[in-house]
Formats: C-alpha cells, sequence, structure tokens
C-alpha cells in the first residue's frame, strides 16, 4: 500500500502557484525585449513613400511639360493656319487677274488695229472670248446654261417667265442669261423661261 502524503504519479504532481510555465517564459521573454522591428519597419515605409512621392512628382512635373509644349504647337499650327488662310484670301485673286492679263493684253491690241474689217474685229473678238472662258474655267469659274427640256433647278435657275410650250411641265424652254459657278458655288443663276408647273 503506498503513502497517500506521496503521489503516485510524478506527472500528476500539483504545480505550485508561484512557479512560472514555459508559456508564460516565453511570452515573458518577448516582453521583456524591445521590439526593434517595428522603427525599423516605420522607416523603411517612410522612405519607400518619400521615394514614391519623387517619382510622381517627377511625372507630374513630366506631364505638365509635356502639357505647356503641347500648348504651344497647337497655338503655333493656329498661327500658320491663320497665316496661310490669310495668304490664301490675299494671293487667291491674284491668280485670277494673271489669268485675266491676256485678255486684258488682246482687248488693248484690238483697239491698236485702226483700220480692222469687220471680219477681223470677229475674229479678234472671238479669240479673245476663248481666252476669257479659259481664264475662267482655269478659275473654276463654270458656265450654267441649261438645254431646252431640262428640269427647272431652282437652286442652279432663275425663272423670268412662265410660257406655254409642248415640253413637259417645269422644264426650261429657253436661257435668257447663262448663270456661273464658282468651285461648285452658285455666283449667279442662270436667267430662263420655263413651262407652266
Amino acid at each position: 500500500m503506498s503513502d497517500p502524503t506521496q503521489p503516485q504519479n510524478p506527472s500528476m504532481t500539483p504545480q505550485d502557484p508561484n512557479a512560472e510555465s514555459p508559456a508564460h517564459d516565453a511570452l515573458s521573454q518577448e516582453n521583456a525585449q524591445p521590439h526593434s522591428d517595428a522603427p525599423l519597419d516605420a522607416a523603411e515605409t517612410l522612405a519607400s513613400a518619400l521615394a514614391d512621392v519623387a517619382v510622381l512628382q517627377a511625372k507630374v512635373s513630366d506631364l505638365q511639360d509635356q502639357y505647356l509644349r503641347g500648348q504651344a504647337e497647337v497655338l503655333n499650327a493656329r498661327k500658320r493656319a491663320d497665316e496661310e488662310v490669310s495668304k490664301a484670301r490675299r494671293f487667291a485673286i491674284e491668280s485670277f487677274a494673271e489669268s485675266l492679263l491676256p485678255v486684258l493684253d488682246s482687248l488693248e491690241a484690238g483697239l491698236l488695229i485702226k483700220e480692222a474689217t469687220p471680219e477681223q474685229i470677229k475674229e479678234g473678238a472671238e479669240a479673245t472670248l476663248r481666252q476669257l472662258k479659259s481664264a475662267l474655267e482655269r478659275n473654276k469659274v463654270i458656265a450654267i446654261e441649261p438645254a431646252a427640256g431640262t428640269k427647272f433647278d431652282p437652286h442652279h435657275h432663275q425663272a423670268i417667265s412662265v410660257v406655254p410650250a409642248e415640253q413637259d411641265p417645269n422644264t426650261v424652254v429657253t436661257v435668257l442669261q447663262k448663270g456661273y459657278l464658282i468651285s461648285e458655288r452658285i455666283l449667279r443663276p442662270a436667267l430662263v423661261t420655263v413651262t407652266a408647273a
């Protein structure tokens, strides 16, 4: 029979309440050690954030520079376009006037002939008219001269009167005065007579 005062199983011995357990020892040691990693992590995070800020500031500066350059390029392009338009307006008439100079020369030369026959005057006038038509066509001035029976077009024709005719209704009968287009824009409509609608 065993002694009741002696413990039968050594693992079942009661622990001293004042004695510290191994887990408690480990926790105490962990608490006792200073947290040297925490300040190091904060410093690294701050350094990384400052580096990111520096990179972003460089990008912002680069984008601002690109924006200013783009604005300058747009402004320069606009100025060049305005200058081109201004030159085109100023010198468009120059080309037209230059193409009319031969017509002027022909008319002056014809007037210098003192004893021209009617045939010579007619030939000179026809030659001058050909020069004038050529000059107008080179400058995109095209005659509007609709044939009889052409459907009346209010965009290109102006009806002076309505006449009876054996044509389809609302068609051109005669052209009283040619019209002209300049670069497909009406310079003057053709004056026409039309059949009743």
